[in-house]
């Protein structure tokens, strides 16, 4: 249950005749509780009130008392739940991997009750044994710091399976990606910080060691690796990266953005790649099964399905995250693709302009 119009203007009220001086710095939330629209929806930026109000009379009158709760989600070998955020105006930390988590509302009983009320609420995620951890420090919308209970627990299911209900999507995410992914700085020195007080249980693989799966293969089968990629087209023209020419494939040729997939749904695995190597944020709703290329690079490789996606609708501009692996971003005439790219996305384009939807190369007839 959200705090009322009139709760919040009491409270405010309160806090004002105690520190009158503060009225201009309140302006903000002053304004939000005369206007028209609900000041304590979740999707208005005003609902900072309550937590800029807290923390205003707590840091002038004596000990800063958190008033907001997240989860430190681990699965005890070295890899962290993110949640990847809405890209919105007013928010907090937009567009950047973060941890779940949220302010406490009045039927909180405690801080534990608010995270797990976040978890529940944001990803339905239940997670056992979650403790207390620590007391972190953030800086909030309005520029106030922002005291935040940390809870920490151990979980390894797989992110594709819960119910995201605010942000993009949620993922697993190792201490080697942290440098290439959007986030705050203070987030990324706290899990370095818990990875160093938790060390993984095995510590030279970093993550969690994917799982085999031969024993559970059909004999006179084998194993395919899925690629996924972006066909994002503008006025006539495909998106294209020029890949770094140090590049093990295809190094110094011009390829759509694309990855593999982890343990993960194909559509989330290109939602994370798209903003990861190009800070372009995409629904997983807005994308349509394109084209398939089944291909094989030389004999004796393992066997790959390239999956071709296009995107109707993306928020963002082209942006180089991931400079190791892409130099440059270009958008490219359909009719005039470079010299340079990489043989099965020239056939995929080809292929999608003609209407056909699978194309096979490299196999042996």
């Amino acid at each position: 249950m959200r705090p009322s119009r009139d709760h919040l203007r009491s409270t405010v009220g309160e806090y004002l005749g105690r520190h009158p001086g503060e009225r201009d710095a309140l302006s903000g939330p002053l304004t939000a509780l005369d206007a028209e629209a609900d000041p304590t929806s979740r999707a208005a930026p005003p609902g900072r009130i309550t937590c800029s109000g807290v923390v205003l009379d707590a840091a002038l009158d004596g000990p800063v008392t958190p008033v907001n709760a997240s989860a430190v989600i681990h699965d005890g070998q070295g890899r962290y739940l993110l949640h990847l955020r809405d890209v919105k105006p007013g928010i907090w930390a937009p567009g950047c991997w973060d941890l779940l988590g949220g302010g406490r509302e009045p039927d909180d009983t405690s801080l534990f009750d608010t995270v797990v009320r976040e978890l529940r609420e944001e990803a339905g995620l239940e997670v056992p044994g979650l403790q207390p951890y620590a007391v972190g420090h953030v800086t909030g919308t309005d520029g106030t710091l922002v005291p935040v209970q940390l809870f920490t627990g151990e979980w390894s299911g797989d992110p594709g399976t819960l119910t995201v209900t605010e942000g993009q999507l949620l993922a697993w995410r190792s201490l080697e990606q942290l440098p290439y992914l959007t986030m705050l700085p203070s987030t990324r020195m706290l899990l370095e910080r818990h990875a160093t007080e938790h060390p993984a249980a095995d510590a030279d693989a970093g993550h969690r060691p994917a799982k085999t799966v031969t024993a559970t293969v059909p004999p006179g089968t084998e194993p395919h690796i899925v690629g996924v990629h972006l066909v994002l087209e503008q006025d006539g023209k495909v998106l294209l990266g020029r890949r770094h020419p140090d590049s093990a494939y295809a190094g110094g040729m011009w390829h759509v953005l694309a990855g593999h997939c982890e343990h993960e749904a194909a559509t989330a695995c290109l939602v994370r790649e798209a903003h990861e190597e190009a800070g372009l944020v995409i629904s997983a709703d807005d994308l349509t099964l394109v084209h398939t290329v089944h291909a094989v690079d030389r004999p004796g490789d393992r066997p790959r399905i390239q999956l071709f996606f296009h995107a109707r609708a993306w928020k963002g501009t082209p942006e180089l995250r991931e400079p190791d692996k892409t130099v440059a971003w270009q958008y490219w005439d359909i009719d005039g693709l470079p010299d340079a790219i990489v043989p099965y996305t020239r056939a995929a384009i080809e292929g999608i302009r003609a209407g056909r939807p699978y194309t096979e190369m490299g196999w042996s007839r």
